[in-house]
Parts: C-alpha cells; sequence; structure tokens
C-alpha cells in the first residue's frame, strides 16, 4: 500500500486536506489443490422369480342375424353377461294401397218409344219367258 499524501499548508494561510478513498478488486482463479472426491459405482445382477396372477380378457363376438322392422332404433342392453349391440340400417318403405276416390252408381231405365225412319230396300222381280231361236223341226 502506498503512504498517504500529507496535509498542505498554502500562502494564504489555507489548509489543503487530501480525503483519501480505497477501493478492493476482486478475482478469483482455479487453484487446483491435490485434494477431491472420486466416485465408483459397481452394477451387479441377480435373477429373481417373480409370481403375479395376472388377467387376460378376450372378446367372443357373434354376429346373429335378426331381420326384425322396428319403429325406433333400440339402444344396446346386457342379456347377463353379453353386451347385445343391435346393427341398424335404414331400409326404404314403400307402400301400396286402394283408396276409393269415388263410386260410380248405375241403375238401369228401361222405356219403351217408337221408332220411324225411312229406308231403302230393293226388291229383284224376276219374269221367265220361254223362246226358241234354233232350227225348227222340218225347217233349214
Amino acid at each position: 500500500m502506498n503512504k498517504p499524501p500529507e496535509t498542505t499548508r498554502a500562502a494564504d494561510d489555507t489548509v489543503a486536506v487530501p480525503v483519501i478513498r480505497e477501493e478492493v478488486e476482486v478475482s478469483k482463479r482455479v487453484v487446483d489443490t491435490g485434494r477431491g472426491v472420486r466416485v465408483t459405482r459397481n452394477v451387479s445382477e441377480r435373477s429373481e422369480e417373480v409370481r403375479e396372477l395376472l388377467w387376460h380378457e378376450e372378446l367372443d363376438v357373434q354376429r346373429v342375424p335378426v331381420d326384425r322392422v322396428v319403429a325406433e332404433a333400440p339402444p344396446s342392453r346386457y342379456e347377463g353377461d353379453v353386451l347385445v349391440v343391435p346393427v341398424l340400417e335404414e331400409i326404404l318403405v314403400m307402400e301400396k294401397r286402394y283408396r276409393i276416390k269415388e263410386e260410380l252408381r248405375i241403375t238401369r231405365i228401361r222405356r219403351q218409344q217408337e221408332y220411324r225412319e225411312t229406308v231403302p230396300l230393293r226388291v229383284e222381280d224376276v219374269q221367265v219367258e220361254a223362246f226358241d231361236d234354233g232350227p225348227q223341226d222340218g225347217v233349214p
């Protein structure tokens, strides 16, 4: 550390007192001290039998033909431990019916009336006349 400046007196009898301020500068450096920690890990293995009951489930799906017309879609249901899922399809239904639009009521009415008409009628009149143009007996 340097020696601090001394107080001085000027010619006009004023005194100058130096104000000193110290500063600190810090730095780091790595120093190998030769001391440390060494970690070693060893892994060993051994066999061990494990016994455990495990559940395994399978699904048995059976397709059962039904072919039944229903008014609305039925929900899925359980029959015992069987889940029944209806498989639906829409079908178009056309229906042909007879409707009586009207009736015709027919009654036979019998009337008698005179019928007149002039019609031409042909009539053949046949006249039979005997003649002989050939030679007569004894005449050339």
